[in-house]
């Protein structure tokens, strides 16, 4: 919930953020830098506090004497700019392996003009005293902060955030455990960690045993993210959430989750892997240009190898289950009806997975354009060869009839409150069917061409009666996502062609062979 003070910092912080665009500092830059100057300002609060409170948070010893927030404070002009590139530099090389060390590597200065860093520095930031502020203010106005940050298309910040009226509803379902250990694969800013670790604080908070509060700041929840910028802001989110410790180890993990076999297990996963089928990674320039690698994971623990990484994301979250663990993953729709690779996944998945409930969710919630997704609940079970543990996957249809835009018409939890009771979490044997939640059979399933699971049994009165056709402004959304995501592809196959033509002429120029045509095209 939006506090009064939390809407005060927020617009206080984001106001400024006007004034950085026109230096060509994107909405998602200045959250990062926020993000440098937030723990620096902290971190000079933890160490001027009494005697018996006080933290050390950076590094110590003769080097680091008058360091810190107090050398941006003192610094004027070009020496205020050359004096915090400087100190971000340095902190990136200090403390390897924590949080501390996640948010400040490879940190650069994006803010040129001396002039408004320092107002950036003591005006706005300085003159509030973040120690005082509770963590559901500080925590939740950065996380505000992020959502805006998302609406920046340029950046690509928005394929890493996800509605959090969604990931409310999500874990409203799965419902966490302070016995849990919860993980997100691929956890972009962190909305899923922190929103499971706000359930255990709101709903065991009173009752959570020293051992659990270490736990659940201590490597109880833990997540992966590929793109360095975006895990330094799901590190700091959780720590603003006191969640973690600056110089505790990492919660958040920098690198390919895909890469290898897990080192540990969770018993809850939840996640929303990024979208696009053939483009395994995507990594933003400075410029906001995009670089697109196709790679096929080679893993033994992996059903098939494919290079659609979102199948590889099911096979690395089925493996990374513990027994009677249950993960939760927002999937786009060629999981569920894609071929060869999809068909092999979706057969072991109903077989040694307990895939009991599929949400078909609308278009118009995410940030990516054109993005037709489901969420899918699933258990990890003791291996039982002679029968499938799926012996039902209910798919409520929250897709037919339903018109969402990210401004006029936002996606609200309270939207989503009919699939939560639906859900049942309590008893899913005590399960009603509903117009819209309806159990398919294991042998209905995989009798299905291809073990498809894109099941629709409603019709779209939208698309009967003229009447009732959706306003025009939600149709032109519609078009616009469905063109995005068809251009999205089609870049992603011509950069794919345009690298395999530069492979192939620089092979053939070792081996001293020609090659026809311009690769430089």
């Amino acid at each position: 919930m939006t506090t009064l003070a939390t809407r005060r910092l927020v617009d206080k912080l984001w106001n400024y953020c006007n004034v950085l665009r026109d230096d060509g500092v994107s909405t998602i830059d200045y959250v990062e830098q926020l993000t440098f100057l937030l723990f620096l300002k902290m971190a000079d609060e933890a160490q001027a506090r009494p005697a018996m409170f006080r933290e050390q948070v950076l590094p110590a010893g003769p080097a680091w004497e008058g360091r810190g927030w107090a050398e941006l404070v003192s610094a004027k002009g070009d020496a205020l700019e050359i004096a915090y590139r400087h100190l971000l530099e340095d902190l990136g090389n200090s403390s390897p392996g924590t949080t501390f060390n996640l948010i400040f590597n490879g940190a650069r200065n994006k803010i040129q003009d001396p002039a408004k860093l320092r107002r950036l520095i003591v005006d706005l930031i300085g003159k509030e005293d973040w120690s005082q502020q509770g963590t559901d203010v500080k925590g939740d106005a950065y996380e505000e902060l992020l959502a805006r940050g998302a609406e920046d298309i340029k950046s690509g910040a928005g394929q890493y955030f996800t509605p959090r009226s969604l990931i409310q509803a999500i874990v409203d379902c799965v419902r966490p455990t302070p016995d849990d250990t919860i993980t997100d694969p691929a956890c972009g800013t962190g909305g899923f960690l922190l929103a499971a670790a706000e359930y255990l604080i709101h709903e065991y908070g009173t009752s959570l045993t020293p051992e659990q509060r270490r736990a659940l700041s201590s490597g109880g929840i833990w997540g992966t993210e590929l793109v360095r910028n975006t895990a330094r802001l799901a590190a700091m989110n959780l720590f603003l959430h006191g969640i973690g410790h600056a110089n505790g180890p990492k919660l958040v993990r920098d690198e390919d989750a895909l890469a290898q076999p897990p080192a540990k297990r969770a018993s809850l996963v939840l996640a929303n892997p990024p979208f696009g089928k053939k483009s395994s990674i995507t990594v933003y320039g400075e410029d906001g240009s995009a670089s697109r690698e196709a790679i096929a994971y080679e893993r033994r623990d992996f059903w098939v190898t494919t290079t659609n990484k979102q199948l590889n994301f099911v096979q690395h979250i089925a493996s990374l289950l513990e027994i009677h663990g249950r993960a939760a993953v927002v999937l786009p729709d060629n999981v569920l009806f894609e071929g060869g690779a999809g068909e092999t996944i979706r057969r072991r998945l109903l077989k040694e997975y307990d895939l009991h409930t599929m949400l078909r969710l609308p278009t118009g919630i995410f940030y990516a354009g054109g993005v037709k997704a489901n969420v899918l609940f699933f258990d990890r079970k003791p291996a039982r060869p002679e029968q499938p543990w799926t012996e039902k996957l209910w798919v409520y249809d929250f897709r037919t009839a339903q018109h969402f835009t990210l401004k006029q018409n936002p996606l609200m939890r309270a939207t989503l409150d009919d699939f939560v009771t639906c859900f049942a979490a309590d008893d899913r044997s005590k399960r009603i069917e509903t117009e819209r939640f309806k159990p398919f059979t294991y042998d209905e399933l995989v009798a299905r061409d291809k073990v498809s699971l894109d099941i629709t049994w409603l019709r779209d009165p939208s698309l009967e009666d003229a009447d009732s056709l959706p306003a025009p402004e939600e149709i032109a959304a519609d078009i616009v996502e469905d063109l995005q995501a068809a251009l999205d592809e089609f870049a992603a196959i011509a950069d794919s062609l345009r690298e395999a033509r530069q492979q192939a002429a620089q092979d053939a120029a070792v081996e001293g062979v020609p090659v026809q045509g311009d690769v430089s095209r």
